[in-house]
């Protein structure tokens, strides 16, 4: 099924437009607006872009948190102080990380936003299957808020025990509560 989800996110067209429509979506959240400090992840390949809601985010005056993930698997976070490309490299795994790493604590943050593959109305996501989303949200508190292009709604996702419901996802169509 991912590879599946991962090819049809590839399909999706306008993804800046639809991303700019999520981001204002995001932006006029009640829990958004009164956080101080939001978790995000740093979109890679065909992801809702993140980069211009994480420039907001810090010219607002709220710290960004990003997701990091060590040789071992172990997610780590960092506080970012900018959305430079020249602030970041790529780890092992290509993904984008910062060049100087800022510790941040998991209960620093109110809201934690969410990449994934594939969703379902009752809240559940389809990730990469590593698992690194599922350490972070059982240790955070705030809202997990999935951010999804509509399209990649699916009927149901399988689920395993250690899974942790997203309390929002929001698409360009709109915002879809759990």
């Amino acid at each position: 099924m991912r590879r599946e989800a991962h090819a049809h996110r590839d399909l999706i067209t306008d993804r800046d437009k639809r991303s700019k429509v999520i981001q204002e979506l995001i932006e006029n959240l009640v829990a958004y607006r009164e956080a101080q400090a939001i978790h995000c992840y740093l979109a890679i390949r065909s992801e809702v872009e993140t980069r211009h809601l994480i420039a907001a985010a810090l010219a607002g005056g709220k710290g960004v948190a990003c997701p990091l993930v060590d040789a071992q698997g172990v997610v780590q976070h960092s506080w970012l102080t900018g959305i430079d490309p020249a602030l970041f490299t790529r780890d092992a795994l290509g993904l984008p990380q910062p060049n100087q790493l800022s510790p941040a604590r998991a209960d620093a943050w109110q809201v934690t936003f969410v990449p994934l593959l594939a969703f379902d109305r009752t809240g559940y996501r389809l990730g990469y299957g590593k698992g690194y989303y599922d350490q972070i949200l059982d240790t955070t508190q705030g809202l997990a808020v999935g951010i999804a292009f509509a399209a990649q709604e699916v009927a149901s996702v399988p689920r395993e025990p250690h899974d942790r419901p997203l309390d929002l996802v929001v698409t360009e169509e709109g915002l879809i509560w759990m």
